[in-house]
């Protein structure tokens, strides 16, 4: 690839020339490069949404956190459309898999919050450095323009942020108004299953927006590396000259023939006038020379005068100690180098440089936060499945002898539950429902080990139910607290075939662990 091949024109710009440069490219070739992200991003976001369709926060944080890999198909396809070999569609998804390879581990862990990674990506994959010699090239070319890459970064996450709120709120006014009205807080808070299809369309949105958003941001940075090695490398002037050399070789012919012509031989003796008598006699012996009163000896010793004597030399009478390097008197002071550094604007980068990292701890803070967050909001869900497949837990606490108003002690229920249960339908429909509510209390305390309080609603013991992933026992669970909180609260007698239901689910659900 050849500089003089360029689709754009090479030379030194401001950092918002360079990112309205990127936007161009971007645009230039935006069917290809949302189309290639669209068809590596979407697909790997739909199958992380179904791994993880009980967890669509933690599935938008792996979606979010693996983003520097898909960045390296924009970056492939604009650094081959800047030389005029813009590769197809096919050419593009079938280098993709080898992009992925170099650096893979330190793009998603200690890089992976870099505010300046647009900039970076260039020199890992174009330059194909690494290491020590990574580190170097970096601090070459972020040198005096450091805060532009880091400014990209923090304005395109809120751009991010915005676009995606602004997809919600469109997403919001087209859901039904019957639908808005059922929600209520433990929906809001994500706490309730029934949702869970709208918190991964929200997801899908932020997947769409990426769509757009992204190969801007990679076209941004990839034309402030550009910029800055114009700036560094003086490819505009190496373009200059290559141009000159070029209409010169053009115009090689025509110089030739006039410098033939020049040089031909006249018919004239000589070109140069006799010499006269002041010039006749040159040289060590002419009469200028030999009648002047300056001797060898008198120039030495006025040369050496000349070079004791400022500039070329610099003495000092020193009347005290002195202990290493001080500044003299003629150095300016704090105040005037503060000036100066002001006006050059090298305090200003690195007054941003230091932002820029003090944002880079924010942002592993905020990322530390949130796992965290993560780890407790779904802290239940992590103990029964660390009990599920035998992990050391901690020491429980006892379980709750009453929930509800019932006692749900193993002692208290007979034997046959669902029996007892036909046998009380015909006198006490309540106290039958009662039993077999009391019955699968008992046994997702103690056979489940869930960890049930008494400060639980229904609606909290069946979510903790959904978490053990058993779908007979989530159904019969569900059918069972409907039924109660009909007869419980609203004093609605449940009819024969429902006492049939349910004692059949009762037995098909714990007639074979009580066998086994």
């Amino acid at each position: 690839m050849q500089l003089s091949d360029a689709s754009v024109s090479i030379r030194p710009r401001s950092p918002w020339e360079a990112l309205d440069l990127g936007t161009l490219l971007a645009r230039r070739h935006a069917k290809l490069l949302m189309t290639t992200w669209a068809t590596v991003t979407l697909p790997l976001f739909g199958l992380i949404s179904l791994l993880l369709w009980q967890h669509p926060s933690l599935a938008l944080l792996l979606f979010w956190w693996l983003k520097p890999l898909y960045e390296r198909l924009p970056l492939h396809i604009l650094s081959k459309a800047l030389f005029g070999e813009t590769p197809d569609f096919r050419e593009s998804l079938r280098a993709f898999p080898g992009l992925l390879r170099p650096q893979l581990l330190a793009s998603l862990t200690w890089r992976r919050l870099s505010t300046t990674r647009s900039f970076d990506l260039p020199v890992q994959q174009l330059e194909g450095l690494d290491g020590k010699a990574r580190k170097q090239r970096l601090l070459t070319l972020s040198l005096r323009s450091g805060r532009a890459p880091s400014w990209l970064t923090v304005v395109g996450v809120h751009l991010e942020g915005a676009l995606w709120l602004g997809l919600l709120g469109v997403l919001y006014f087209l859901l039904p108004a019957q639908l808005v009205q059922r929600w209520n807080w433990e929906d809001l808070l994500g706490l309730s299953a029934e949702w869970l299809w709208l918190e991964h369309l929200s997801n899908l949105l932020y997947a769409l927006v990426l769509i757009v958003w992204e190969p801007i941001y990679v076209a941004c940075g990839f034309s402030l590396y550009l910029n800055r090695r114009t700036h560094l490398e003086a490819w505009d002037i190496e373009l200059a000259f290559r141009r000159l050399r070029q209409r010169l070789l053009s115009a090689a012919p025509a110089v030739l023939l006039a410098c033939g012509l020049l040089f031909w031989p006249a018919a004239h003796d000589a070109w140069a006038a006799s010499p006269t008598a002041d010039t006749a006699q040159q040289g060590p012996e002419s009469e200028r020379l030999l009648n002047q009163p300056l001797t060898s000896e008198t120039a030495r010793e006025r040369i050496d005068a000349l070079l004791d004597q400022p500039p070329f030399q610099h003495r000092e009478t020193v009347t005290r100690w002195r202990f290493g390097a001080q500044d003299s008197p003629q150095e300016p002071g704090a105040l005037a180098r503060l000036l100066e550094r002001l006006l050059q604007g090298g305090s200003l980068w690195e007054s941003l440089e230091s932002l820029a990292q003090a944002l880079e701890v924010l942002l592993w803070t905020a990322l530390a936060l949130l796992v965290a967050l993560l780890l407790w909001r779904y802290r239940d869900w992590l103990q029964t499945f660390g009990s599920r497949i035998q992990l050391p837990a901690r020491r429980r606490q006892p379980a709750p002898a009453q929930l509800f108003g019932l006692d749900v002690a193993p002692e208290s229920l007979p034997n046959d539950v669902a029996s007892e249960a036909e046998r009380l339908w015909q006198q006490d429909p309540r106290a039958a429902l009662a039993l077999l509510y009391r019955g699968l209390l008992s046994r997702l305390l103690h056979d489940f080990q869930l960890p049930l309080k008494a400060a639980h609603t229904e609606g909290e013991v069946l979510a903790r139910v959904r978490q053990l992933q058993r779908e007979p026992l989530s159904r019969f669970a569900e059918q069972l607290t409907q039924h109660w909180q009909h007869q419980a609260y609203g004093h609605r007698n449940a009819e024969d075939v429902v006492r049939d239901e349910l004692c059949a689910g009762w037995r098909a659900l714990f007639a074979e662990e009580s066998k086994s």
